[in-house]
């Protein structure tokens, strides 16, 4: 290993020339226009940017290379270095600096952005305090404006104005022909330029031109263990890789598969496919465009591979637990990756119709999207075990604790290993280890043992942020609840979907404020929501005495009728016939809290409360 001081300018030649490239499998090129303005900056100070690192080919370690975004001319070319650490601030500078073409980025918001960069000359020359101020991004068209595009601030769309303004083109700070003719034209505006020039060239120019990258280069010997651990301990630039592109590293070098396959494994394209067969048949998983996915997540998938290997070596005796913590993903052998994947994807398959059952189909109602990984590693190890009567209550009853005693809020790994041992356990005591210790039946798995709900903590869920928020939400249409609007058949799964049903109030806040003032803070509540259409909710205005009317006469049902609709979401109508919001909230949180106790299979929900 050895480390270079190489010139900036012959780094971003070697980017153009494709000398200089990068493995295939590193993450795209990323970075917004506010963080590239910064690096420019640091540059022209000569502050230190940080070591690069990067890998000589021909060696032990195979990778197919890809050129540096924005370097594509250079595609098909054999690269004599693999940038191993730097490609964002590589691929910055070379876009920026080296580049005839605006830069493609985005704002702070993501929206995308093609700049141009400059440097204010006469900021320049002043106190390097004021250095980041100096440099500025323009449009495409070299125009910058305000006031929402009607005033022009800047224009720098010809030569003549560039130096008229004193803003000197970044892109070809590495060209001296180009720069000096420059210079001609900023001399022609004003003689006196020749001074601020000169030192503009000694302060700024030089800099830039002179500026030394500190490259550390592997030998083309260096193993993929040694490479893997650049990528997780020597991240120094952008944003530490994750497990699942460190595997994806390490995948791609496994030299057993391309002497196999004749060429590398590509671990993305795989994941991709797996979460596509998915999310084609359960919404609930999320969806992923372009490589940015929602809802279920690659790591998510690993860490329940990492779940079902471990627990077939502790039953094979070569480990004492189930484990699926960071070392453990990142030792997971590729031979064992694609002899459990297809069994894990089935499992989250067969996850994705639990949920189905318990009406969770979209990713906004997920509760807890990590509850889903030992649930699919039980399945994997299970199989068809999990189908049974019992099993299925079993499931049901460790889900609801989970979510409505919100135990998947916080760390979550030791619980995923405690969960699959003790699940797999009391559902099927002849696959469970000795290590459960007793008899496995009786051992309750801590998620339902632990689990509590107490009665004053529906006063609290009052928003999304919170796993039992979705889950009695989910429970009130599982157990029948009857749309408002569509009243033909009580919602289901797919009615979810095609009514766009939502939590809506029943008791309107601005009622509340006006006719039950200290009531006021219950407004919000779960207690005062239940699932309705937009159709329906569109008419839950004013007082709920004349709204149910209005909705009773759309739907042409008897008045006794229409209110047994009502009693489906758990509610008392003569409460909102009245309407009194007190008694209301109290008779529903009553009912409420009996459909979460039978969820739960647990009478220790509740806590003294007076008069009840």
């Amino acid at each position: 290993m050895a480390l270079d001081g190489l010139n900036l300018g012959a780094v971003l030649n070697d980017v153009a020339s494709g000398v200089l490239q990068l493995p295939d499998f590193q993450r795209d090129w990323k970075w917004d226009d506010e963080r590239i303005r910064a690096l420019i900056a640091t540059v022209t100070l000569d502050y230190p940017l940080g070591v690069v690192m990067a890998l000589q080919t021909g060696g032990v370690s195979q990778f197919k290379p890809r050129t540096l975004n924005g370097a594509e001319s250079a595609e098909g070319t054999t690269p004599e270095l693999l940038l191993l650490d730097g490609q964002q601030r590589m691929t910055s500078l070379y876009q920026a600096l080296h580049r005839d073409r605006p830069v493609e980025t985005v704002d702070t918001r993501g929206k995308p952005l093609e700049r141009w960069y400059y440097i204010d000359i006469a900021k320049a020359v002043g106190a390097p305090a004021d250095r980041d101020d100096a440099v500025v991004s323009v449009p495409e068209d070299r125009i910058l404006k305000a006031a929402f595009s009607r005033r022009v601030v800047l224009d720098l769309s010809t030569v003549e104005q560039e130096c008229a303004a004193g803003f000197f083109p970044l892109h070809i700070v590495f060209d001296p022909h180009r720069v000096n003719q420059w210079l001609q034209e900023f001399v022609k505006v004003d003689p006196a330029n020749w001074g601020v020039w000169s030192e503009f060239q000694q302060h700024v120019l030089n800099h830039v031109q002179q500026f030394q990258v500190p490259m550390i280069k592997l030998p083309a010997s260096t193993t993929m263990d040694a490479v893997c651990a650049v990528f997780e301990r020597v991240n120094t630039g952008g944003v530490s890789l994750n497990v699942f592109e460190l595997l994806t590293a390490t995948y791609a070098g496994n030299q057993e598969h391309v002497a196999e396959r004749g060429d590398y494994y590509r671990l993305p394209v795989e994941w991709e496919q797996i979460k596509k067969d998915l999310t084609s048949s359960y919404p609930v998983f999320g969806r992923m465009e372009a490589g940015v996915e929602d809802g279920l997540s690659s790591s998510d998938f690993l860490q329940a591979v990492a779940l079902v290997r471990t627990w077939e070596e502790k039953q094979a005796k070569l480990r004492s637990s189930v484990s699926c913590k960071r070392r453990d993903l990142l030792r997971l052998p590729l031979a064992d990756f694609r002899r459990l994947a297809p069994r894990v994807a089935e499992a989250f398959k067969w996850v994705g119709a639990f949920l189905e059952q318990q009406c969770i189909v979209r990713t906004a109602d997920l509760p807890y999207r990590t509850q889903l990984v030992p649930l699919a590693a039980v399945r994997a190890v299970l199989g068809e075990a999990t189908d049974t009567p019992g099993a299925d209550e079993r499931i049901a009853q460790w889900y609801w604790c989970g979510v409505l005693g919100e135990m998947y809020g916080g760390s979550t790994e030791s619980r995923f290993t405690r969960d699959v041992e003790q699940l797999i356990g009391w559902i099927d005591p002849q696959e469970a280890t000795s290590a459960i210790g007793g008899d496995p039946r009786e051992a309750i798995p801590d998620t339902v043992a632990e689990a509590a709900f107490l009665d004053d903590r529906l006063d609290t869920l009052t928003t999304r942020n919170s796993a039992a928020y979705k889950g009695i939400y989910a429970l009130l249409v599982k157990q029948g609840a009857v749309d408002w609007y569509f009243t033909e058949a009580p919602l289901t799964a797919g009615r979810l979907i095609e009514h766009n049903v939502d939590v809506r109030q029943i008791f309107p806040k601005g009622w509340i404020v006006k006719n039950a003032p200290g009531e006021a803070a219950k407004a919000n509540s779960i207690v005062n929501k239940t699932p309705l259409s937009f159709r329906a909710g569109r008419s839950l205005t004013g007082s709920p005495a004349v709204y149910l009317k209005s909705l009773m006469l759309e739907s042409g049902m008897r008045p006794e009728w229409f209110d047994d609709v009502l009693a489906t979401h758990l509610i008392d109508p003569s409460t909102l016939h009245e309407p009194d919001f007190e008694r209301f909230y109290d008779s529903r949180a009553r009912q409420l809290l009996d459909l979460v106790r039978s969820a739960m299979g647990k009478r220790t929900v509740f806590r003294d409360m007076a008069g009840w």
